[in-house]
């Protein structure tokens, strides 16, 4: 074991991936060692041609992953902040997404997206806003986000080696955060939920940064509320079964996401909830969310974003 930090642990994952495999490159603004350190040093190792550092020009990068994947690479396209690919959402979503139906499930298409977001560090709406929900929205992109730096080493190493394109954001409230880190090859598959504390009174599903909340939250209620905590890891896949059996026991749920209120992955979970679990529950679900507003920047930031008070607030109220 290693003990890295999350950005550290992402970093890892790069490296034995370009080593164990010349189909794989990186592609990006800003990559050879730039604002955030999870790129630093590859481009030492494997040269400009495998860590391609490109204007700022989001659809021209993106235009070289996706040619590159149809012709049977593995690039990594790093936008830098999540809500810079909303400059190419249209080739990064809908064409994406589709390539492998309209193919006839010929053709595979492996790529991943991957960028900086959350709240917490003041830098507004481009730089903060949350693009899970979003790309869950559309069929044939599978959604991930590490919470730990075990599972940010995983589920990198196991989004590369899909031969689906992957989405894994990454929050900047946890690029510090340390954890042990295998330095064996392993990865966490892409679709099975964690739950990283067990209770019979209301479960909390909770995802990045919000997970770290939320089990804050629990602790400090133990004694008064027994919260049982769940990381969802994957929304696309999503693992419903492991939040219907923790329901089965608590019939309470309280959703936390950094996503929007309206349309967001918290709306979807609550809209599968109603549909596949309904007479497990014995109160209504509640989500604590980015009300429907940009993320501002500077202070203001903090009277939007979810936090160790609205959860405690909505695990009090479902309990009530």
């Amino acid at each position: 074991m290693a003990e890295l930090t999350l950005v550290e642990a992402i970093n890892r994952a790069y490296a034995e991936e370009l080593r164990r495999d010349d189909s794989v490159f990186l592609v990006g603004q800003d990559i050879r060692g730039g604002i955030f350190p999870h790129t630093m040093g590859l481009v030492q190792e494997f040269g400009p041609e495998r860590i391609v550092d490109t204007p700022i020009a989001e659809s021209g990068m993106y235009g070289v992953a996706f040619g590159a994947a149809q012709e049977g690479f593995r690039p990594v396209v790093d936008f830098m902040f999540g809500g810079f690919s909303y400059v190419t959402f249209a080739e990064a979503s809908v064409t994406t997404g589709q390539y492998y139906f309209l193919h006839g499930s010929q053709h595979p298409l492996p790529l991943v997206i991957t960028a900086a977001v959350g709240t917490g560090m003041r830098l507004a709406n481009d730089h903060a806003m949350s693009i899970h929900g979003t790309f869950a929205h559309h069929p044939g992109i599978k959604v991930a986000m590490p919470s730990t730096p075990y599972d940010a080493k995983g589920m990198m190493k196991a989004a590369i080696r899909d031969n689906n394109p992957v989405v894994i954001p990454w929050h900047m409230g946890l690029m510090q955060e340390r954890g042990e880190v295998p330095e064996d090859d392993y990865i966490v598959p892409l679709g099975k939920a964690a739950v990283k504390r067990q209770g019979s009174d209301v479960t909390i599903l909770a995802n990045s940064v919000q997970l770290k909340h939320a089990l804050a939250v629990a602790a400090k209620l133990e004694g008064e509320f027994d919260v049982e905590v769940i990381d969802p890891r994957s929304f696309v896949p999503f693992d419903m079964e492991t939040l219907l059996t923790s329901l089965a026991k608590t019939s309470r749920l309280v959703i936390v996401d950094e996503d929007w209120e309206s349309g967001g992955f918290a709306a979807t979970v609550s809209a599968r909830v109603m549909e596949q679990g309904f007479d497990l529950l014995d109160a209504p679900v509640i989500r604590v969310t980015l009300p429907n507003l940009p993320v501002p920047g500077g202070y203001m930031e903090e009277y939007i974003a979810p936090n160790p008070a609205k959860i405690e607030a909505a695990i009090r109220q479902v309990c009530a």
